[in-house]
């Protein structure tokens, strides 16, 4: 299966955290319209079991809603007729933060408050060209105001989750800052920017070590969903 690629939000969005925010994230690992009343809109979406998940925990139900919901909150992405490979892809998502959230769910103390979800919300809104605009999307694919607090909650316990286990562990040597330096950094810059003054190793440390943090989560978040897919049983229901 492919890999999902959570910018948990940057989803989404930094790192992987965004990628399911986008939970991403991560939830990874939560994570996120006409003007007609939403119970006619939702009828436009005739809703089926796509996959189930299991990761040892429970079973988890993934329906053409969730994918559709999945969309909506993506705003560079069409709602309508949606075609079958943006499909794959937040079926792909979904399952990922399905994965990572039955792991997080198994540490209630990370979980939102009230006010983080609030903020999260407030922030996706802007992701729109406007607040009507954003409500429209939700209408259409009959995602109510509870619902979407709930995905936003998911997706932020995911974060936090991802948070707890690789960024906190995250060692940046000072050789892999002045190798990513003299090797990425500096021919980068210069390849882009001709002529441009080339920061010195000090002035750029900080903005590295940040990247370098950043990629090594993802790698370890990448490693740590392979294993979850392996152990975990994924059934296909219906193909999108």
């Amino acid at each position: 299966m492919e890999k999902s690629n959570l910018k948990i939000s940057k989803v989404a969005n930094r790192g992987f955290a965004s990628r399911f925010c986008l939970l991403p994230s991560a939830s990874c690992l939560l994570l996120c319209f006409c003007l007609l009343p939403s119970a006619v809109l939702a009828q436009e979406i005739a809703d089926k079991m796509v996959a189930t998940v299991n990761a040892g925990v429970r079973t988890d139900l993934i329906t053409y809603s969730d994918l559709m919901w999945q969309l909506a909150l993506q705003p560079s992405l069409s709602l309508v007729n949606p075609n079958s490979q943006d499909l794959n892809r937040a079926l792909h998502l979904v399952i990922d933060q399905r994965l990572i959230l039955q792991e997080a769910e198994k540490l209630p103390s990370i979980g939102p408050t009230e006010d983080e979800v609030k903020k999260a919300r407030d922030e996706l809104v802007k992701e729109f060209s406007s607040p009507a605009d954003f409500q429209q999307r939700l209408l259409r694919v009959g995602l109510t105001s509870e619902k979407r607090d709930g995905i936003r909650a998911q997706r932020l316990r995911i974060e936090k989750y991802l948070d707890f286990r690789f960024r906190n562990f995250v060692l940046i040597t000072q050789k892999e800052i002045a190798d990513y330096y003299q090797q990425v950094y500096v021919p980068r810059l210069r390849s882009r920017s001709p002529g441009q003054i080339v920061p010195t190793l000090e002035e750029a440390r900080s903005d590295i070590e940040k990247i370098l943090t950043e990629a090594k989560i993802e790698s370890d978040t990448d490693a740590f969903l392979d294993s979850a897919r392996e152990r975990a049983e994924i059934v296909m229901l219906s193909p999108v």
